[in-house]
């Protein structure tokens, strides 16, 4: 069965099954070498990388539908995901199956509910579904280079942007770091989301007194140069601040 004939038996039981008009595009920050990565898909019909978006089932809540379309597409289960967006531009996903006409249900206009989560790669064995010859972590300083469908480029910026504002507000590390970690490997993943460098002192002062912290009895050992101490997340405090917020407890 080729592409197409995929897309039109999709279409023939999501006009049963799924609710018209409204969809759900999960945005999966990892983090690498330093850098922040994305989980995408390749598509078999159009080879262009996408979101691992879906559609939200007649009998189910959006919150539930947006965890399954990620398990079902990617392979990804039992993360917790948090909306930061709506998007719904005239023709963002309809001009992407221009090669159909109007029956088909995936062509009608759809406004999708962005979600985010923050994930370590590592612990995920990702599996892309049928309708997808490839399902990657691609590092965000790769977009360029790839041809992103619909609007999925704008809903990853956006995502990126709101992580970021929220960055002072709440704690990021625990879903990306190693369970025992040092401050310069904080600091990286803090500096990968902002895009920039930040001052060693400054960084250090301020994450320790969140409270956030617990200094382990062990270093880091095999390096050039003096081995650096190693910490972990205080996970009743961790808890606390993404409840509450950093300065609120």
């Amino acid at each position: 069965m080729d592409s197409k004939q995929q897309l039109l038996q999709q279409s023939a039981e999501a006009k049963e099954i799924f609710l018209p008009h409204i969809s759900a595009d999960p945005v999966i920050f990892g983090f690498e070498h330093n850098e922040l990565k994305v989980l995408l898909l390749k598509t078999n019909y159009r080879k262009k990388w996408l979101l691992p978006g879906g559609y939200v089932r007649k009998d189910e809540d959006l919150d539930e539908a947006v965890k399954r379309i990620l398990h079902e597409r990617t392979g990804v289960a039992d993360i917790y995901l948090e909306e930061f967006g709506v998007f719904g531009k005239k023709n963002r996903s309809e001009s992407y199956f221009e090669d159909f006409d109007e029956t088909l249900f995936q062509k009608q206009r759809f406004i999708s509910v962005g979600y985010y989560a923050l994930y370590n790669p590592s612990k995920f064995n990702i599996i892309p579904d049928k309708y997808s010859e490839a399902c990657e972590w691609i590092f965000l300083s790769s977009l360029n280079d790839i041809e992103l469908a619909m609007d999925h480029r704008e809903i990853i910026e956006k995502a990126l942007l709101i992580l970021r504002q929220k960055i002072a507000a709440i704690p990021i590390g625990r879903n990306l770091l190693s369970e025992k970690f040092t401050l310069p490997e904080l600091q990286k993943l803090y500096e990968a989301v902002l895009g920039r460098e930040l001052n060693r002192g400054n960084f250090y002062r301020k994450i320790k007194n969140l409270g956030i912290l617990k200094k382990l009895d062990e270093q880091r050992r095999g390096g050039a140069h003096k081995a650096p101490d190693l910490y972990s997340f205080d996970e009743e405090h961790y808890i606390k601040a993404m409840e509450n917020g950093l300065n609120s407890w």
